[in-house]
């Protein structure tokens, strides 16, 4: 487990400091699928939290919070793969925050399921579109 997801709590309060992004796309065919790892690890953070991603913000559904202490938004982008860099965009314009206060978890087709990887910059690692 990453080391800032330790002990985590998530509250009310405070500045977002971060913001975690979980990709994939909408719509029941995609609910359980690979391409929605993003998605569904996102769902795994906020339930161990017992906090809701649900609220309608920046093109996505989003979550507030704290986790080891930081605040952090929580947020899912309705568009589809390839347009979710708006969603990321607007909320990272709102809180004025840099790319390296942004987290994005999606499935990488190069790497075997279960396996993480944690990198600066990269490759669509395999995502050609929905």
């Amino acid at each position: 487990m990453l080391n800032f997801m330790k002990k985590s709590r998530f509250s009310q309060g405070g500045a977002i400091e971060f913001i975690i992004v979980g990709l994939g796309n909408p719509g029941k065919q995609y609910e359980n699928t690979r391409h929605n790892a993003g998605f569904l690890a996102l769902d795994r953070i906020a339930e161990k939290a017992n906090t809701d991603i649900k609220r309608i913000k920046y093109k996505g559904l989003v979550g507030e919070g704290t986790l080891s202490g930081k605040r952090v938004l929580l947020l899912k982008p309705s568009t589809f793969m390839n347009l979710s860099g708006q969603s990321v965009q607007e909320a990272m314009n709102f809180y004025k925050l840099p790319p390296e206060r942004v987290l994005i978890l999606f499935d990488d087709i190069n790497l075997p399921p279960g396996k993480l990887r944690i990198r600066r910059k990269g490759s669509d690692g395999g995502h050609n579109g929905r």
